[in-house]
């Protein structure tokens, strides 16, 4: 039998960052978030749910607008404790001098447990005070979080916390806009300690949050290897009659062979996008990132991939490029041999010593004319460039908050270097099944690329849990 899903609201004064710590707990980027003070005026509920189910919910409050006089109220009631918040709300509800106070008391009425937000980097006023007393006095369970929003004095969040100690269970630290899964995972977990009852149906929220991150770590590692399943596979072709047309016809498919490339990439990285429940924003990706360079740009060929030693020891043939095969029939008449492919598709390889990254075919067919082909991939450094610029893309998405309603700059995610989980500073052991997976789908034997696929799958899996911080099961 499962146990009833918690459910916390979220209280604090106006603009102290209430909503973006419910976005961030909950991944969810539709709750609105204002600088402006005041901004949210009714409670409004915001449910995890995780296979079908709600394991959590957290209620996005207004801030108080008269806690003093709130409390000099609660000071004098006399009745029964259980009853003191819905009868403070059937006393204020037509009293527009109460109207927040009504409104955030109503998932109290309903025995929610709280989460007071506050801005610890501000100094402590008197008016917390009061708002703390108030809380308190609800019996209710209850923690504080400490909203780093920005760098405060050391000596104001020591302030925060003597205080915070006299009026709640638990004090937490926590950065709504930096805080990563694991981080929001240790927030969950302080709150199974906030009271006795609560425990068993918050392990069942966490078991069922790590369960759920290690289902989006399996689906990205699919992602990851249907993209490289697609590129080895892809070609371009078209047939050209006129013999005249030939060479212009082979640049623009070259093109078009690269164009379906990035596009396989982009497709690819919408779907980690959303495996990681971002919905309304519009992610791009930062400028400083290698990622904003192109696919074939020569910068994203130096930094990404193996290096050219690693190359000529994984056996893709540096510096020989793969070799155009040209059967050309056009009216009887015999065109020679191309030697480039004569794009960025050539110059990007180039950056790294590689001649081409995927044959050029063109083979005579009847009644007169020509088949080119562009591909498929032959060289396997523009798999290993997909592969880092996937892993890459995966920790720009996991570690940017649902609060943040910025566009991310040069130095977003200064703090991470995913460099030791690229491809060139693997471990022989993990080349080896990546050079094992791109040998058997060129084979295609479909029962080989099943267990090599599945291979590849498992170690892509424990290289996300690495990037993310935080082992799951």
């Amino acid at each position: 039998m499962k146990t009833k899903s918690p459910i916390f609201a979220v209280l604090g004064h106006p603009n102290e960052g209430k909503s973006s710590v419910v976005s961030t707990l909950a991944e969810d980027d539709s709750v609105k978030i204002s600088p402006t003070p005041g901004e949210t005026r009714t409670c409004r509920e915001h449910p995890v749910i995780i296979d079908g189910r709600i394991v959590i919910r957290f209620v996005d409050t207004p801030g108080f607008q008269n806690p003093r006089r709130t409390l000099e109220w609660i000071q004098g009631y006399t009745g029964p404790g259980n009853r003191m918040i819905p009868e403070f709300i059937r006393t204020h509800q037509k009293d527009e001098n109460f109207t927040d106070e009504c409104e955030l008391f109503l998932p109290l009425a309903e025995g929610a447990g709280i989460i007071f937000v506050v801005d610890g980097a501000r100094p402590f006023r008197k008016i917390d005070s009061i708002e703390m007393e108030i809380l308190r006095k609800t019996g209710l369970p209850r923690m504080i979080v400490i909203n780093a929003k920005e760098k405060g004095a050391a000596e104001n969040i020591e302030i925060w916390k003597s205080e915070a100690r006299k009026h709640f269970n638990i004090i937490r630290l926590f950065d709504a806009h930096k805080a990563s899964f694991a981080q929001r995972i240790d927030l969950l977990e302080s709150l199974k300690h906030i009271d006795p009852e609560w425990q068993p149906a918050l392990v069942d929220t966490i078991d069922a949050f790590k369960a759920d991150w290690h289902q989006r770590l399996e689906e990205t590692a699919s992602i990851i290897d249907q993209l490289l399943q697609t590129v080895i596979g892809y070609k371009a072709e078209k047939i050209c009659r006129d013999e005249h047309a030939i060479e212009t016809t082979r640049d623009q498919l070259s093109q078009t062979y690269q164009n379906r490339i990035a596009e396989f990439e982009k497709q690819a990285h919408r779907g980690i996008k959303k495996r990681f429940k971002h919905n309304i924003f519009s992610y791009e990706l930062p400028p400083h990132s290698i990622l904003k360079n192109d696919l074939f740009n020569k910068k994203t060929w130096q930094v990404l991939g193996l290096t050219l030693r690693q190359m000529a020891i994984a056996g893709a043939g540096i510096g020989a490029g793969v070799g155009s095969q040209v059967d050309l029939a056009l009216g009887g008449i015999t065109f020679g041999v191309f030697t480039a492919m004569g794009s960025i598709l050539g110059a990007g390889s180039a950056a790294v010593g590689i001649r081409k990254i995927a044959g050029t075919k063109i083979k005579g067919i009847p009644l007169g004319g020509a088949k080119i082909e562009v591909g498929p991939v032959e060289n396997d450094q523009l798999l290993y460039v997909l592969t880092d610029r996937s892993l890459v893309y995966f920790s720009h998405v996991i570690n940017w908050a649902h609060s943040r309603r910025d566009t991310p700059e040069a130095g977003s995610f200064g703090d991470i270097d995913i460099t030791p989980h690229l491809t060139a500073n693997w471990g022989e052991a993990n080349r080896r099944i990546i050079r094992h997976f791109f040998k058997t789908l060129r084979k295609g034997d479909s029962s080989l690329i099943k267990n090599a696929s599945a291979e590849f799958r498992k170690m892509t899996i424990s290289i996300l849990k690495k990037i993310s911080g935080f082992q799951t099961a």
